[in-house]
């Protein structure tokens, strides 16, 4: 067999900013158990047909599936996205003492597919009572029955977004589990079910730790990069409760809604540029660092973290930020000014020195914050290709990708969990042979160039095409990889002005399928 490896020079594979894939920790799986078995198939696959090669499966029909379709999706993207924010730690509530989580674990959904629904759903014949999406949402069973649940009422946002919130979940101390996930079950009001949402795994602690944190207790610091929410509450009570969020490109103080914000450590300012340039680690406090709302983009300016005790800002300390800890912010290079709340407000606050103790500043209540870690699970599918009766879930989160081979036997394994044998990859509108491994990998045969241009010999441009996983019924789960065929720019292979020749000359054709095999592949991440 004629070697095609050739044609594959290197891989890139770059992940976003801001991932938006599920939890859970993903095994390692060795090259040899990955491809082995593929390419071994890999002659009966290509020459053979998919029966031979075991990819005729039963409920494998994806008649309601053609090019024109996906092509028509990929166009307009008539998503539906549902984003879970929720907080990394929980306490524990001890006898009839209720410790609501804090912030609310929050529902956005969000997407023109949930409209496109709605009118599929009044198309039949139900009203608009009928059309509004309903949902509850409570703590993983763990194979007992849930009680405590709460109804969530989703209400539009300026941005056609629909929120909820659930602000009265607790974990009780007859749980003994020392994590849980957040369970979200939606459906339309006439019954039909839309599917079931996982959050990611929250820790249960019993109250914030006043110890100096440590490396053994590293789920409990806050490292640089990581996601935060920020909260305060006027003399210690709950109806008084205000989150730092963002409204209209203004840092607000809400008592309804959160943001969840990047928190950063930055060095010294870069004389003449205005930059901070950003390094990893825990954040400390005495430590520079920047917030950066994770939905506007909005940014605080740099500012230390200051630790609170008894409404005092401390100077001199220099451990680790820990969990549901009480901090201040002070701008950085300030005379004393703190980050403050006064009503919905964010200002300015400064702080009173303190002479017989130069290492305390005393503070105000709107200048001491609580500080938790959060985090964010996104899941986006679309019905716009079928009438999808079933539950859209368990829905498939992609990882990773490991490309192997080059030319004609190039295999592309897609990682990642929730896969299932009904699933297909699609290259942005042509479907690829796909074999099921496990609910964490799936294998395809990556399709030749040609099928995405004509006119490859004279553009010498590469070629990106999402990557896209469809279930037999039509549901189609946009991943956030894309896929990129770039030609090898090679002037010992290829003269700067192609010979001419007639357009349905052998030698054309024969040029342009070596040049298919030349062709190097990228992985990255659609920004």
């Amino acid at each position: 067999m004629e070697d095609k490896t050739h044609g594959l020079r290197h891989l890139t594979l770059r992940h976003q900013a801001e991932e938006h894939t599920g939890s859970g920790s993903h095994e390692a799986l060795q090259p040899a158990d990955l491809y082995t078995p593929a390419l071994t198939h890999l002659g009966a696959l290509l020459h053979d047909g998919p029966r031979r090669a075991g990819w005729d499966r039963p409920g494998l029909d994806q008649s309601g599936v053609t090019r024109d379709s996906v092509r028509q999706y990929l166009q307009f993207h008539p998503d539906q996205t549902v984003l879970i924010l929720h907080a990394k730690v929980a306490q524990k509530s001890y006898g009839n003492e209720k410790r609501f989580f804090c912030p609310p674990p929050c529902v956005y959904l969000s997407g023109q597919g949930w409209k496109l629904k709605q009118e599929q759903l009044r198309a039949s014949g139900l009203g608009d009572s009928s059309c509004r999406i309903c949902g509850y949402m409570g703590l993983d069973n763990a194979g007992e029955a849930q009680l405590d649940t709460l109804k969530l009422n989703f209400e539009e946002q300026p941005d056609s977004k629909r929120f909820g919130c659930a602000k009265a979940l607790y974990i009780s101390d007859s749980d003994k589990r020392k994590h849980f996930r957040l369970v979200l079950k939606l459906f339309f009001s006439n019954g039909q079910e839309i599917g079931t949402f996982y959050s990611r795994l929250i820790k249960v602690i019993s109250k914030p730790s006043q110890k100096k944190q440590s490396m053994k207790n590293a789920d409990l610091c806050i490292s640089s990069g990581s996601k935060v929410s920020l909260f305060n509450r006027l003399r210690s009570q709950t109806v008084s409760t205000r989150y730092l969020s963002v409204e209209a490109g203004a840092f607000v103080a809400s008592a309804r809604q959160w943001a969840a914000f990047t928190v950063t450590l930055v060095e010294e300012q870069r004389a003449g540029q205005g930059e901070y340039p950003v390094r990893e680690g825990y954040v400390c406090y005495g430590c520079a660092v920047q917030l950066v709302c994770t939905t506007t983009g909005v940014a605080l300016p740099p500012m230390v973290i200051r630790k609170v005790n008894k409404q005092y800002a401390i100077l001199d300390v220099d451990e680790p930020v820990s969990q549901l800890h009480k901090c201040a912010f002070q701008l950085k290079d300030s005379n004393r000014m703190y980050l403050c709340l006064s009503n919905e407000k964010i200002i300015q606050f400064q702080a009173s020195g303190c002479p017989r103790e130069p290492n305390k500043e005393l503070l105000n209540d709107g200048s001491c914050w609580t500080i938790i870690g959060t985090e964010t699970v996104e899941y986006t599918f679309s019905e716009s290709l079928s009438c999808v009766q079933a539950s859209v879930t368990p829905i498939p989160l992609v990882s990773s990708l490991e490309l192997n081979g080059g030319g004609d036997v190039a295999m592309l394994e897609v990682q990642g969990e929730s896969f299932t044998p009904n699933l297909k990859i699609w290259f942005g509108d042509v479907e690829a042979e796909t074999m099921y491994r496990s609910p964490r990998s799936l294998l395809c045969v990556v399709p030749d160039v040609s099928v995405f241009s004509g006119e490859w010999r004279w553009r010498r441009r590469p070629i990106a095409v999402p990557l896209s996983l469809v279930r037999s019924d039509g549901l189609l789960y946009r991943s956030s990889f894309s896929f990129t065929y770039t030609p090898e720019q090679s002037p010992l292979a290829w003269p700067r002005v192609p010979p001419e020749c007639p357009p349905d000359s052998d030698s054309l054709i024969d040029t342009i399928h070596q040049e298919f095999t030349r062709t190097n592949f990228h992985l990255f991440m659609q920004s």
